[in-house]
């Protein structure tokens, strides 16, 4: 079975497969640290918040890996220098964090009103924002990518809340469609598939993940 798959599909068997293909194609790109953040993204930042319940928050060090995970597993662009996105993180102040953090999960599952709350800390606009709510509430917030966002909208050039609040209502929306019995899909599980499937689609049987990713300039989202 091809392991990869569009937005439109309703095939669910299709999108286990590209999900499942996730771990190997990530591990490929073979981008440095790339597989040590996303295990902590995908799995003890998750495990630390439950932790945290019923008043979770994000301490600094795990927002500036969080945006490590982010800045590495994502696309290179030209609006915003890298080493300056991660100054402004590093600056914030601890209990700013932590405050802002606690606000958003609060408001879940208003994703309007919890990404509001994480977009005044510096640094942190609504891609960002999303990824922290997923660590959380995987099953509401899926993560922002250009890869999904594309997939979903037809495009990744609008990175404001309301493009946000539309994207995740489509990657719920079909989270729900694929769920089925006990096999059931979160809106994060579509944007790892799509992501998977983006990058799977970039890759020819020779297999050039490793050098694509060399030829992109100095700066990204």
């Amino acid at each position: 079975m091809a392991e990869t798959v569009g937005f439109a599909s309703g095939d669910a068997a299709a999108w286990r497969a590209a999900l499942a293909a996730y771990d190997r194609r990530l591990a490929a790109l073979d981008k440095p640290d790339l597989v040590a953040v996303d295990c902590f993204y995908r799995h003890d930042l998750p495990a630390l918040l439950r932790r945290r319940d019923p008043d979770p928050f994000l301490a600094k060090p795990e927002l500036v890996r969080l945006l490590q995970w982010k800045l590495s597993r994502g696309k290179w662009r030209v609006l915003v220098a890298r080493p300056r996105l991660m100054d402004f993180v590093k600056g914030l102040d601890d209990a700013v964090v932590e405050s802002a953090s606690r606000k958003a999960f609060a408001a879940l599952p208003d994703l309007s009103k919890a990404i509001t709350e994480l977009t005044v800390l510096k640094g942190v606009g609504p891609a960002t924002a999303s990824a922290v709510l997923a660590a959380y509430a995987p099953d509401v917030a899926p993560f922002m990518s250009d890869e999904a966002m594309v997939a979903a909208l037809g495009n990744a050039k609008e990175y404001t809340l309301k493009q946000y609040l539309v994207f995740a209502d489509k990657l719920q929306a079909k989270a729900k469609d694929l769920s089925e019995g006990e096999q059931s899909f979160t809106p994060s599980d579509v944007e790892r598939a799509l992501w998977s499937s983006a990058i799977g689609s970039k890759s020819p049987a020779s297999g050039n993940l490793k050098s694509e990713s060399k030829m992109h300039g100095k700066r990204k989202r």
